[in-house]
């Protein structure tokens, strides 16, 4: 299972995965992701949950679905393996209790890992990406409520470049998948007027715009070249910018 969250750390709101360090051989000391046999008398989702609540004291994720199956002979040393992946997301305020060898990592700076598991980390990241473009997956990584400086926070931390909070707040509307509270957020010490809180409309996955990319500009601010290629989706872009393709 790939779960990830937007956590704050110092470096601002960054894309985690949740991985623990493990203890044995094949590739003992090596970071992977948290996982486990099918048991014999359950679906690989009801794995995935079990294995979650067991292992690393995860009970409440906000989504999971499949992500895919990696198959190849050689992945895992003594005996050939199939695994079947899970995308899992954790809202913003979560702070689930982990073992001491268990810990949350930066998707951009990941540790030695073992087996194909950056691979799957890095499909991960892909999969969540495309799925903010045309739906209301974000659901799954906001707060309950928020200001949208925050959901702003989540975005660029899952797209991978910093976005824009008045396009943000233009293109949700649009799709209808943000409703106002009609609360407002506590003032900081700057004081100022306080935010009006959200949520979203949802709380399960839907399609909002089935044709729908996000990307950044062609062009950086500094107005350099455009780009030649798509970046990965969880490396940080110079953009400063959401902009919906259609």
């Amino acid at each position: 299972m790939a779960v990830l969250q937007v956590r704050h750390t110092d470096a601002g709101h960054e894309l985690s995965v949740l991985l623990w360090q493990r203890a044995q051989e094949p590739e003992a000391g090596r970071w992977s992701l948290p996982g486990g046999r099918l048991g014999a008398v359950e679906d690989v989702e009801a794995s995935a949950r079990r294995q979650l609540a067991e292992k690393v004291d995860v009970q409440e994720i906000a989504h999971l679905e499949q992500l895919a199956v990696f198959s190849d002979p050689l992945r895992v040393p003594h005996g050939r393996t199939v695994a079947s992946t899970f995308l899992g997301l954790v809202p913003l305020p979560a702070d689930p209790q982990l073992p001491p060898d268990t810990a949350w990592h930066p998707v951009h700076t990941l540790p030695a890992m073992s087996f194909d598991h950056r691979t799957v980390v890095q499909r991960a990241c892909a999969r969540l990406a495309a799925k903010l473009s045309y739906t209301n997956i974000a659901f799954a990584l906001a707060p309950a409520e928020f200001a949208l400086s925050t959901l702003r926070d989540v975005y660029g931390a899952a797209l991978g470049y910093p976005v824009d909070v008045t396009n943000l707040q233009r293109v949700l509307a649009r799709r209808g998948v943000l409703s106002p509270t009609g609360s407002t957020a506590t003032s900081g010490r700057a004081g100022g007027r306080p935010a009006a809180q959200y949520r979203f409309t949802d709380k399960a996955l839907r399609v909002t715009d089935a044709f729908a990319a996000l990307r950044p500009p062609a062009h950086d601010p500094a107005g350099s070249a455009p780009r030649t290629h798509a970046p990965s989706s969880c490396e940080p872009l110079p953009s400063d910018v959401l902009l919906p393709r259609g």
